[in-house]
């Protein structure tokens, strides 16, 4: 039985960019060191202060990574969000310091997790490994400075136009942003108040723009992404 799901593990970890160069040899000891984990909806997986000790792949799911205000605990900003393939919990493997954000699951999600000696020990067998990980770390680099312009220099109706753009999938061909996201979650990613995005979302619609459904907005007019 043991050997049957090791043999479906390696399988699910072989089609993630982060180990599809490995050899069955080397996919072989990265699973005899991860665990699968699952959290619900809401469930908050890392904290930022903790100390860290594992090291998270994403396969499946959505998570979302954020910060909290201090002096509001019900103040959040969304720094980004994740889905199958992806991984968190890597800064502390380089530089050994507590985590530095939160991370909590949008919906149901099952990790594999993997502590960082296991990882540094995979890392040492195949240094492509280190490779992907490094370029994932400019890649987030690059989106948080967009970010943080976007914040400072674009007007509200800007940067939420841009987020669901970000956000949207192709769904009977029209691209639709759905759940697990929420106006509350959107709201945190562009940096205001639920409010303010609420009327937005109506100034969008009235446009012709967008249509928003109780649990979906749907990407009516390309020219949305044309004008943002």
């Amino acid at each position: 039985m043991t050997d049957n799901l090791n043999v479906q593990v390696g399988l699910v970890l072989k089609i993630i960019p982060l180990f599809r160069n490995l050899s069955a040899k080397q996919l072989e000891s990265v699973v005899s060191h991860t665990a699968m984990v699952a959290f619900d909806k809401g469930s908050v997986i890392l904290k930022e202060g903790d100390i860290a000790t594992s090291f998270y792949v994403i396969i499946a799911g959505q998570v979302k990574v954020y910060m909290t205000d201090g002096n509001d605990p019900g103040r959040e900003v969304i720094l980004k969000t994740l889905g199958p393939g992806d991984f968190f919990g890597e800064l502390p493997l380089l530089d050994q310091e507590p985590r530095c954000a939160n991370v909590a699951a949008l919906d149901r999600c099952h990790l594999q997790v993997l502590s960082y000696p296991s990882f540094q020990r995979v890392v040492e067998q195949s240094p492509d490994i280190a490779v992907r990980v490094m370029e994932t770390l400019a890649t987030r680099l690059r989106h948080a400075d967009r970010k943080i312009n976007s914040l400072a220099l674009t007007d509200i109706s800007t940067r939420i136009s841009r987020t669901l753009l970000e956000l949207a999938i192709v769904s009977n061909g029209r691209r639709v942003v759905g759940e697990p996201f929420t106006q509350k979650d959107l709201a945190s990613m562009v940096g205001a108040s639920r409010e303010m995005v609420n009327r937005t979302l109506q100034d969008l619609q009235d446009g012709g723009y967008i249509n928003v459904q109780r649990k979906s907005i749907t990407i009516l007019d390309d020219r949305l992404a044309a004008q943002y």
